[in-house]
């Protein structure tokens, strides 16, 4: 078959890439900088130049295609400007579904997330959830609404697949929770928030649903794909047995909140780093947690502890 990927220089899309080829498929990669790219041309990604945000450069390359994946998306916490999450994950994914349509492309994945639910205090929500209260980030809120853009298309008749990844790990791992592996591992990471706990995934296994929902799921289906639950302190608990390293002090979340109001004050004059800004601390002690029994019952999601 032959597929056009989104985001296929993200963690998540470069792994997807190298699995459908590994399987024999030929895919077509949107990058904004195809000479950034390298590894994917190597195991024979064809690379095109363009960039979600603007619809016409991925036309022609999605022409002809047999499925679409949309994996692209602006993640980022405490960042100053944050006008590429709408210009990325709004209008990116309404660009890329509209070009679905006006193609005829025979069925899209698209990669959602269980952050459109922001903080589920401790509940763990399925698909049918639908959250009506303030997002906590700025990736939370542009995601939620591209979320919506695409339940309108799946309305209209699109066949489009989406799928809501909790919390994504692995070997390369970009996001701010690889960083506090990588600082604990150095013994720079103090503290963890006591309140926190995701649906932990490993990458391969959400790279490989996507290839199973392309290949499986009924156009108009959303599946949750998150992984087991667990608080950070039971993970940082695991990181310990395994490697001996004291684990970091586990703080209310009143005291990373404070922290949060304080940063706030504070990068009003100077920029702080991603780690400490007032919008990742305050995030911290939030729970992001997903029931992934439909993808198991009509997938067979199987996703490693």
């Amino acid at each position: 078959m032959k597929y056009f990927l989104t985001g296929a220089t993200g963690f998540v899309g470069k792994r997807l890439a190298q699995m459908l080829k590994e399987r024999g498929h030929e895919v077509v990669a949107v990058v904004r900088s195809p000479d950034k790219a390298d590894d994917l041309k190597a195991i024979g990604v064809s690379l095109v130049k363009g960039d979600v945000a603007e619809k016409e450069s991925m036309r022609q390359a999605m022409q002809g295609c047999d499925g679409v994946f949309h994996v692209a998306a602006w993640y980022k916490l405490g960042q100053r400007d944050k006008t590429p999450g709408w210009k990325t994950n709004v209008e990116g994914t309404l660009n890329v579904l509209e070009l679905v349509r006006e193609l005829n492309i025979p069925k899209c994945v698209y990669t959602s997330t269980l952050a459109i639910n922001s903080d589920t205090h401790g509940a763990i929500r399925d698909e049918t959830f639908r959250f009506t209260g303030r997002h906590i980030s700025e990736y939370d809120r542009t995601k939620a609404a591209a979320h919506e853009i695409a339940d309108q298309f799946i309305k209209e008749g699109l066949p489009l697949v989406i799928l809501m990844p909790g919390l994504i790990y692995g070997p390369g791992g970009t996001s701010l929770s690889d960083e506090a592996f990588r600082l604990y591992l150095k013994k720079q990471l103090p503290v963890i928030p006591a309140r926190s706990a995701y649906s932990w995934a490993h990458v391969d296994d959400i790279a490989g649903m996507h290839i199973t929902a392309m290949e499986k799921a009924a156009s108009g289906s959303t599946y949750s794909i998150a992984g087991p639950c667990h608080t950070m302190i039971e993970a940082y608990q695991m990181a310990y047995e395994i490697t001996g390293i004291r684990k970091p002090i586990a703080v209310p979340t009143f005291l990373t909140r404070s922290f949060s109001l304080l940063a706030g004050l504070v990068e009003i004059i100077i920029p702080m780093p991603e780690l400490y800004t007032s919008e990742t601390l305050g995030i911290q002690g939030s729970t992001y947690l997903g029931d992934n029994s439909k993808a198991k019952r009509e997938l067979g999601y199987n996703p490693r502890p």
